[in-house]
């Protein structure tokens, strides 16, 4: 088992329930960490690409306006799990302009497990 990361990935999503929210984007700044079940890691096709990560998280920003960061984080973790070898998807989701200047950000934070 070996887990792959993603750290503070920066989006500008359209996401938000308040009328202001609608039709513009907003920072989201995402971690992924995903227990992938592999071994002898010798090629790049032999682990999960971070990279594919990246264009996952980017291709859930890009289908159009959310209302909550949970819904983010969960349609992220179920892409991940599109490779077989993914058992277990941790994605934080913070939402910096949530509560500024009051707060640095606010967020969710998931756990799924491959079931």
């Amino acid at each position: 088992m070996m887990k792959v990361f993603v750290r503070a990935l920066q989006l500008d999503v359209e996401i938000g329930v308040y009328e202001h929210e609608y039709g513009r984007r907003q920072p989201l700044v995402v971690d992924v960490e995903l227990d992938v079940a592999t071994h002898d890691c010798e090629h790049i096709a032999d682990t999960v690409n971070y990279e594919t990560v990246v264009a996952k998280a980017r291709a859930v920003a890009a289908a159009g306006h959310l209302k909550l960061v949970e819904t983010f984080a969960e349609r992220l973790a179920q892409a991940c799990f599109d490779d077989p070898r993914v058992t277990r998807a941790r994605v934080r989701v913070e939402k910096p302009e949530a509560l500024a200047p009051a707060a640095l950000a606010a967020g969710v934070e998931i756990i799924a497990v491959r079931g």
